[in-house]
C-alpha cells in the first residue's frame, strides 16, 4: 500500500485467493437497478470556512500539547477529530451559541426540496442523532413528510415507521446511521443521501443497501454531502484510497478500509497546504 507496488499486490492476491470464497451482490442479483454515486461537494461560507480553520488550528495545539504530556496519542487525535466532523456538519454541533446555519443545512434543504418536487423519495443518513434533529428544521419549514428513526425508536414504533414509509407515507426517511444502517427494506425509496461520511465506505454501503435491494425497480441515486476543504473531504480521500487498495486485493470492500494508521490520522489535522499533507493526501 505505502509503495503503491501493483506487482506485490497481485502477489498477495494470488496468496490468499484459495482461502476466499465470495459472491458479490452484482453476480447474484444481476437484475438489480443500476446505482450511481454523487459526491456533492458543499462550499462553506467564508465565515464558515474560517471557523472551520480555527478549529483546525486549535485541534493540532490540543494534539501537540498532549503529546507532550505524554497522554495517548490515538485518543486525543480521535477525540479531535470528532469535533472538526461534527462542525463540518453544522457549526452549531460544536458551538451551540452560534446563530447561524451551516451551508451542509442549506444544500441538504435544497436538494431535498428538489428530490421532492420531482416525485423522488429519499433515505437520509447521518451518524449524529442530532444534525439529524437540525435537518428537520428545514423540513418542517418546506412542509416536506418524513418518517424518522433512531437508536432510541421503540421496536414496535420503528416497524409501524418503515411501514408507513414503503407505503407512500412520506417523502423523506431520517434514519441514524448505527440504528437503520442494516435490517430494513426500503424499496420504496429511489435516492439515498449520506449526510457526513463514515470512516468505513462498506458501512455506508450497507446503509445504501436498504433501498439498492431485492425489489428495487428503479435506479438508486446516491448523494454523500461534503463540505469542500474540510476534514470531511480528506476523509473522502482516504476512503477511496482504502477502498482501492480493498478491492485490488480481494475484489470487494472490507473492514480493511477503515483501518487508518496514526500518521494518516494525524494527517487530517495538518492544513491543506502543508507538504505532509500532499504526500497523505496525494494522487491515488
Amino acid at each position: 500500500e505505502k509503495q503503491k507496488d501493483g506487482a506485490a499486490r497481485q502477489r498477495l492476491r494470488r496468496l490468499i485467493s484459495p482461502f476466499l470464497l465470495r459472491r458479490t451482490k452484482q453476480q447474484v442479483l444481476q437484475d438489480l437497478p443500476p446505482r450511481t454515486e454523487i459526491v456533492h461537494l458543499v462550499q462553506p461560507s467564508a465565515e464558515e470556512k474560517a471557523f472551520l480553520e480555527a478549529l483546525r488550528r486549535n485541534a493540532q495545539e490540543a494534539v501537540s500539547a498532549a503529546a507532550k504530556a505524554g497522554q495517548p496519542a490515538p485518543m486525543q487525535v480521535l477525540a479531535e477529530l470528532m469535533r472538526l466532523r461534527r462542525a463540518a456538519c453544522d457549526p452549531r454541533l460544536v458551538t451551540p451559541g452560534l446563530n447561524w446555519v451551516g451551508a451542509k443545512v442549506q444544500a441538504f434543504a435544497e436538494l431535498a426540496t428538489e428530490l421532492v418536487a420531482n416525485g423522488h423519495k429519499a433515505l437520509v443518513f447521518s451518524q449524529f442523532v442530532d444534525f439529524l434533529q437540525i435537518l428537520r428544521a428545514p423540513l418542517d419549514a418546506a412542509g416536506i413528510r418524513y418518517q424518522y428513526l433512531d437508536g432510541a425508536t421503540p421496536a414496535a414504533e420503528r416497524s409501524k415507521r418503515v411501514a408507513a414509509f414503503q407505503a407512500g407515507d412520506a417523502d423523506l426517511f431520517l434514519i441514524s446511521l448505527k440504528a437503520g444502517g442494516v435490517g430494513l427494506n426500503l424499496t420504496a425509496a429511489d435516492t439515498v443521501i449520506h449526510v457526513d461520511p463514515w470512516w468505513n465506505p462498506a458501512v455506508e454501503s450497507q446503509a445504501t443497501d436498504r433501498a439498492h435491494r431485492i425489489g428495487q425497480d428503479k435506479p438508486v441515486f446516491v448523494y454523500k454531502l461534503v463540505i469542500e476543504g474540510s476534514i470531511e473531504d480528506r476523509i473522502q480521500t482516504l476512503q477511496q484510497r482504502k477502498s482501492a487498495l480493498a478491492d485490488a486485493v480481494l475484489g470487494h470492500d472490507t473492514e480493511q478500509a477503515s483501518k487508518f494508521s496514526l500518521d494518516e490520522l494525524n494527517g487530517l489535522l495538518a492544513p491543506l497546504e502543508d507538504p505532509q499533507a500532499s504526500h497523505v493526501f496525494g494522487a491515488l
